[in-house]
């Protein structure tokens, strides 16, 4: 359809559930991301950069066909040459992809971090969008449950580290494949037999995915699970022994921890332990880092059996806790150049290179467009600089640079041009 001359000359604006991330927030997400890439590198986790599109077959083989997010939630197409090709809507399928096809598994055991955007067609609401942003880890190729214990320590530390305190640990144990299959037959008996009291849509889950309704917010339906058969029940004897080792590991590291009989994940590869981190702060979208273990999913892409364990978390949602504390605040802007004279421009730019060169911390803002030392000085004010270097005729004449300080009541200094990097490293230093 063509569009009017009124449609062609209005903003194009950004698709919905897919946001911006402007320059007064991203201090939260560098704090974030920053302090995972060191956490994980204490733990001896390496960093892996996987493509936004993948082959659709590496999530619906990882994810379960039945689940919501291959029914419906992911963003597929088919390219020019006919094949299935998907926005990534997790990363976990992506790892054990490239951990397979690069030969990163069958030895000893690795670890494995990402970060990056990904996508789900979903309501967009507080917390939860479509174009979304995780941090992960997974560990391979330790099947015991010190394993889960390391991944849980990573992600305590990691919350110590940010200040976040007030995080609830959730977990659970899925057992394997043939205790869930039983547990699902059973659980599935039970929903089929009150079918008549739920809607349409818990139904249909159960149809699915009987393991899903576990997960479900109705409170109606949450009400009903208070008589459904646990999956306790049906554990056998060395998935109870690995879950119990687990907590013992748990109560000697000091990690606090809750059960919840009813937790179970999304996506159809977890197996044995699962878990969540869990805030009452950001309404119904609680869940901000989730995880367990996968041990049956290299299998499911192609590989050899080889065990598996992570979690992801959501950045969004930890952005919004991080704004909630007041000691993340933007960096500074050390100082802002003002020159004010003939042929200024060239003098300031040297002494911007210099000084950059010589302190590759230092945010320092020149001065553009020209304007009188009254105009200038308006723009380094609201630059929030803590103070102006200042190239009039005089300082250029006699080599100096001008030192005014914008936030203090400090008498401005005169200094020689060959000091001024030596005296704005200690300045900075003395912050």
């Amino acid at each position: 359809m063509a569009q009017t001359t009124t449609e062609m000359n209005s903003p194009i604006r950004s698709i919905r559930g897919m946001n911006d991330i402007l320059p007064q927030d991203i201090h939260f997400w560098n704090k974030l991301e920053k302090t995972a890439e060191q956490v994980f590198g204490a733990y001896g986790f390496e960093q892996i950069r996987l493509p936004l599109l993948e082959k659709t077959d590496v999530f619906t083989r990882a994810i379960g066909s039945a689940t919501d997010v291959v029914s419906k939630e992911m963003y597929s197409f088919s390219d020019r040459n006919g094949e299935s090709l998907s926005l990534r809507p997790e990363g976990t399928a992506g790892v054990v992809r490239a951990a397979l096809q690069n030969g990163l598994l069958y030895g000893p055991v690795r670890r494995l971090w990402y970060s990056g955007a990904m996508f789900r067609y979903e309501r967009p609401q507080k917390g939860r969008s479509r174009q979304f942003h995780q941090i992960g880890a997974e560990l391979f190729g330790a099947a015991g449950p010190d394993a889960d214990a390391e991944i849980l320590m990573l992600g305590s530390h990691l919350w110590r580290k940010l200040g976040l305190h007030n995080l609830r640990l959730e977990i659970n144990s899925l057992g394997n494949a043939d205790e869930r299959v039983c547990y699902r037959d059973r659980l599935y008996s039970f929903l089929k037999a009150h079918k008549d009291i739920l809607d349409e849509q818990t139904n249909e889950r159960a149809e699915r995915n009987p393991l899903r309704v576990l997960d479900s917010k109705d409170p109606n339906v949450r009400a009903l699970l208070e008589d459904a058969p646990l999956l306790a029940e049906h554990l056998g004897e060395d998935s109870r022994g690995h879950y119990q080792q687990l907590k013992r590991y748990l109560d000697r590291l000091g990690i606090e921890f809750h059960e919840n009989p009813r937790l179970v994940r999304g996506l159809d590869y977890y197996c044995h332990t699962v878990f969540e981190w869990i805030t009452d702060e950001l309404g119904a979208q609680g869940t901000v880092c989730a995880g367990g273990r996968y041990d049956n999913l290299i299998e499911l892409q192609g590989g050899n059996p080889w065990p598996g364990i992570g979690f992801a978390m959501g950045e969004e949602r930890l952005v919004e806790l991080l704004r909630q504390k007041d000691d993340i605040v933007p960096p500074l802007t050390h100082a802002y150049l003002v020159a004010v004279s003939e042929n200024s421009t060239e003098s300031a730019l040297e002494l911007a290179y210099d000084l950059r060169a010589g302190m590759p911390d230092l945010r320092l803002m020149v001065n553009l467009n020209g304007g009188s030392f009254k105009t200038q000085f308006k723009r380094a004010d609201r630059s929030n600089a803590l103070i102006a270097l200042v190239l009039g005729e005089e300082e250029i004449r006699k080599g100096q640079v001008a030192v005014k300080f914008l936030r203090s009541g400090e008498e401005q200094l005169t200094l020689d041009r060959r000091e001024v990097g030596n005296w704005i490293r200690s300045y900075i230093e003395a912050l």
